[in-house]
């Protein structure tokens, strides 16, 4: 019995020990958090995107507080949550916040089912994903859109639809939040995030391919075929636009969407969101010869 109780008394204050150790250890390394943090997390929409720059919300509250305390919050904001939500927390925190434009996701393929007709049947998993992994696509483009709409699936805010007749992904501007998560979830990195441009005007390379120009327009016709005719109508411009590796490429920053590029283009492969004047005067050409 006096084993018994000898080993009962060794365990309780061994116990006790080691509740003392992590009492004083608590004490010790506890780190105080400022409770602004968790209030502006709950002001932030809470879907840990990572579009700020940060691995989650919590992330970005901390540094919004740590900025708001040194007068410094250039370069924080929210692309989901938009203006609204940085005028809340700023109002919370006592600074001015917000003033960004939040860009928009883009897709640079005009591979539609038109464009780039199926040249053989694809009978494996149909996810973009694995279709990338096992095949070039029913449309024989290996860097062109796979149609099986992973993007689609993959956006948190329904910004992004399949459209039944071209088979390509379609952005609605309106509910798009810049989160990056189609330009991640897309295996031929067909996504691209631009600036909205002045009254939404934006003009951008609608391919992604890479081989040179006969191949290329051989699956599919309005494929960037590298001939360099945009390059040098924007030269006499603002010299946006740049040719390397067979393929064209339009720089928002510099780009002024005059259009002029679209119009010059001989295989469709520039897109706009607007039809520019030199296009309309051609178009209007073509109709009366």
């Amino acid at each position: 019995m006096s084993i018994i109780v000898a080993s009962v008394a060794t365990l309780v204050v061994m116990a006790a020990v080691f509740a003392l150790i992590l009492y004083w250890a608590s004490r010790r390394f506890a780190v105080e958090e400022d409770p602004r943090v968790a209030a502006v997390t709950e002001l932030l929409p809470g879907i840990n995107c990572g579009a700020c720059g940060f691995p989650g919300c919590a992330g970005l509250a901390q540094a919004l507080v740590e900025g708001a305390d040194r007068g410094d919050t250039s370069g924080l904001f929210c692309p989901p949550g938009g203006e609204e939500t940085m005028t809340r927390i700023g109002a919370f925190l006592g600074v001015e916040l917000g003033g960004k434009d939040i860009p928009v996701a883009v897709l640079r393929c005009g591979g539609s089912c038109e464009a780039a007709p199926p040249k053989f049947i694809y009978e494996g998993t149909r996810t973009c994903r694995i279709a990338h992994m096992a095949s070039m696509g029913e449309g024989g483009c290996p860097y062109g859109c796979l149609h099986y709409g992973d993007c689609a699936e993959a956006c948190p805010f329904d910004a992004i639809s399949m459209d039944p007749v071209t088979g390509l992904p379609v952005v609605d501007e309106e509910k798009c939040t810049a989160c990056g998560v189609c330009v991640e979830v897309c295996p031929r990195n067909l996504f691209e995030l631009t600036p909205r441009g002045k009254r939404g005007r934006r003009v951008w390379i609608n391919c992604r391919n890479t081989e040179k120009g006969a191949l290329a327009r051989k699956n599919c016709a309005v494929a960037c075929i590298g001939c360099g005719k945009c390059v040098k109508v924007c030269e006499t411009v603002t010299q946006a636009i740049t040719l390397e590796h067979n393929l064209a490429y339009i720089d928002p920053v510099k780009c002024i969407a005059c259009g002029k590029c679209v119009a010059e283009c001989p295989t469709g492969a520039i897109a706009a969101t607007f039809t520019p004047p030199a296009l309309k005067k051609k178009q209007e050409a073509l109709q009366d010869s």
